[in-house]
Parts: structure tokens; sequence; C-alpha cells
């Protein structure tokens, strides 16, 4: 009896030693990550769209940046090429000539409330420097009812949290590695149903329920059916290969890294410059982008976010798919050496099985 317990701390021990020292890296990353990227968002380099041959606007902008790097000018041919850029959500603003030899600053509060401010806050100094009247227009104004622009955000991060944790449920449940590619087409099929359930209900949540957006609620529950399904492929792809060890490196990119460096709490040109391009590939940053192109902005601006969510539920589905084949191998293999050579009859040749 003492053996049989010796033996078992002697198993319980290291286990236990191993999750804890995972959960210690993964929370003191969590710190160190949210404190790092977010206590003291510095601006440099936000976009503003500026008209080639707008002398003006360019002279303006051209004495601005050689006294900060908080804005970066964008040039563009024609006043329709950056009214484009801003509608597509390349630039925060735009910088032209108006009327009684002033200047007309148009912004996109809705693509990020602080760096149209900022950007306002920058060019009016500027302006009146130059003594020359501007005239702000908010082309593309946030929602009353989401006045700081943290909605997208929020409603991404419910939607990617829902994700990975359907999918670490059903790994609980019955494994993290599918026994065959019928059940692995199961679980797919399975997550997929859960996906647009969760889409539905998001977008019912920040919709009728809640009255934070009156339109577009079928495409921003088409968009959260996809960042959940997206989710969820590239978690079960990880904890099929590497088991419980997946889980945590799926909460280290999608929450501990994933979050700050969506650009939904701040914008990415605020961010440090370790976290500025991130947005552009983890999931609650490319999630973040497509709901709020949906929401306020043309559908050119959904390209790139759309195509990096299908991308990525692709990527899991495929990752999915192989670890369950490479886990059925391997346990056809081992089922084949425990049994042993076949018996032989009487003429038969023998077979190692």
């Amino acid at each position: 009896m003492d053996e049989d317990r010796e033996l078992a701390v002697r198993d319980w021990l290291p286990r236990t030693a191993a999750l804890l020292v995972g959960t210690l890296a993964l929370a003191t990353a969590f710190i160190a990550a949210y404190v790092g990227a977010l206590h003291q968002p510095t601006p440099r380099d936000v976009p503003v769209g500026v008209v080639v041959g707008d002398q003006r606007a360019e002279q303006v902008m051209a004495a601005l940046r050689a006294r900060t790097d908080k804005i970066k000018p964008i040039r563009y041919d024609s006043p329709q090429a950056a009214d484009d850029g801003l509608t597509a959500r390349e630039v925060y603003a735009v910088l032209t000539s108006g009327p009684d030899n002033g200047l007309r600053l148009t912004t996109a509060s809705a693509a990020a409330p602080a760096a149209a401010q900022l950007v306002t806050e920058v060019l009016t100094q500027s302006a009146r420097q130059a003594g020359l009247p501007l005239q702000v227009t908010d082309e593309v104004p946030v929602e009353a009812s989401d006045p700081r622009g943290l909605v997208p955000f929020y409603l991404a991060v419910g939607y990617i949290l829902g994700g990975y944790l359907a999918s670490t449920a059903l790994g609980l449940r019955t494994g993290t590695a599918p026994v065959s590619l019928a059940r692995a087409g199961l679980r797919i099929a399975a997550l997929a149903v859960y996906a647009i359930v969760l889409g539905a209900a998001g977008a019912a949540v920040v919709g009728p329920i809640l009255d934070i957006w009156h339109h577009d609620v079928p495409t921003v529950a088409t968009v959260g059916a996809l960042a959940v399904f997206a989710a969820a492929m590239v978690a079960s792809a990880l904890q099929g290969w590497l088991g419980l060890p997946g889980t945590g490196i799926v909460i280290l990119l999608l929450v501990v890294l994933g979050n700050p460096g969506s650009g939904g709490i701040y914008a990415p040109e605020f961010l440090p410059d370790w976290l500025r391009g991130m947005h552009r590939w983890n999931l609650p940053g490319l999630t973040t982008d497509l709901i709020k192109s949906a929401v306020y902005f043309d559908r050119r601006s959904t390209g790139w976010s759309l195509t990096g969510l299908v991308v990525w539920a692709l990527l899991g589905i495929l990752g999915l798919i192989t670890a369950t084949m490479f886990h059925t191998h391997r346990r056809s293999r081992r089922a084949a050496r425990t049994a042993g050579p076949r018996p032989t009859g009487p003429g038969e040749p023998a077979t190692d099985g």
C-alpha cells in the first residue's frame, strides 16, 4: 500500500509542478503584455491623407512632420482617391484645402476615436500656427452608444473566447485528438454549428438586445460565426498536436498577445513597436477590424481581415485532420507491436502483423 502511494505521489508531483509552472509563465506573460503595451500609449506615424498638388494642405503637413512623428502623411493622387482611402480605413483622416483660404479635415472616428481625436488636436494646433482656419467633419462617426469605440473589440474578444473554449471543452470530453477522421469531421461540424449560433447570439446582444447597432446585424452574425469557427479550429489543431500544452499556446496567442495587440483598446499606431503590426495577423485583431469594416466602412476595407480569418480557419481544419491522422497511425502501430506475431497454421508463413 505504501509503495502504491509513493508511486502515485511520484506520478502526481511532476505533472502538478509542470501545470503550475506553465500557468505561472502564462500569468506573468499576461501581466507583461498588457502592462507593457497599454500603460503608456505613445502615438507615432498615425496616417493622415493629403492630395498631391494641394499646396496649402501639403505645406501644413510638411511643417507638422518636421516637428513631430505623431502624424504620417499618406499622399493620394486625387481627392476621390483620398476619400476612398478614408472609407477603406487606410487613413484616419484626410486634410484638404477648404473654403476662405482655410483647411478642411475629414475624419473617421469609427476607425479609432482616440486616433481621430489626436489627429484633430494636432492639426488644429498646426493650422492655428499657420494662421489658417480649420473646418473639421467626421464622415464616419462612431455610434453615440459606443463613444469610445470599444464594442467591436469586446465583441471580438467574446467570439474568440467562445471559439477556443468550445474546442477545449470538446477536447476534455472526447480527447484532444479525435480517434478517427470520421470523428474529426464530426468535431468540425459540431464546432461549425456552434460558431453559427454564437455568431448570431453576439450580433443579437449588440443589436436588438442592447440596442448599440441598429443595422448590419446579419453581417455581424456572419463575421462572428467566421471568427468563432477560426478560433475553434486553431485551438483544435494545436490541442490535437500538442495536447494540454496546446491549450497554453492558444491562450498565449489569442489572449496574452492577441488582445493587447489587436488594436481594439488603442489604435495600432499607439502601441509599442513589437505589437503594432500584430492586428493584421492575429485572430482578435482581424476580427475587430472586420467588425468595424462591416458596421461602419466601405466593404473594400474588409479584404485582408476577411481573408486572414478564412486562412486561419482552413489552417486549423488542416491541422486537426493531420493531427488525427498522425495519432491514428501511431495508435495502430502501437497496437500492432503489442499484439505481436499472429499464430500460423500448418503450411502458413509467419507474419509480424
